[in-house]
């Protein structure tokens, strides 16, 4: 028996051309949510709190053709609040991302987002709730 929920999200992938300046984008990123790399390969890296938790992985495509950002793909990050979602959206464009959203009030008194593409195109949200 585990203590894990296993309905539960166990990790998210987004494929990568250049590995290391991936690696180095989402170690700048998720440090600011406390993450940290988790543990890796030549082909893929992990980052998350744990790997008992939700985690984000990079990595090259397995089939070794080029990766793509799918049309509706997206990643969210929850930002703690409006202020944390700023600061995120913030650091990822200083970490060479760009906007795909700048931060606002998408549903009143609901949700709080902002978005951007790192340097793959993958979309990633920094969101916050209530």
């Amino acid at each position: 028996s585990s203590d894990l929920d296993v309905s539960m999200l166990a990790y998210t992938t987004l494929g990568a051309s250049n590995l290391d300046a991936a690696v180095e984008f989402y170690t700048a990123l998720t440090e600011s949510m406390g993450w940290k790399k988790l543990m890796g390969t030549d082909r893929i890296v992990f980052f998350g709190s744990s790997l008992a938790e939700a985690a984000l992985a990079i990595c090259t495509p397995y089939d070794e053709e080029a990766p793509s950002a799918g049309n509706g793909v997206m990643v969210a990050f929850h930002g703690g609040s409006p202020e944390g979602v700023d600061a995120l959206y913030e650091k990822a464009l200083s970490l060479g991302a760009t906007c795909d959203g700048a931060p606002g009030q998408r549903i009143p008194d609901v949700f709080y987002g902002a978005y951007v593409r790192d340097a793959e195109a993958n979309k990633l949200c920094f969101c916050h709730f209530g």
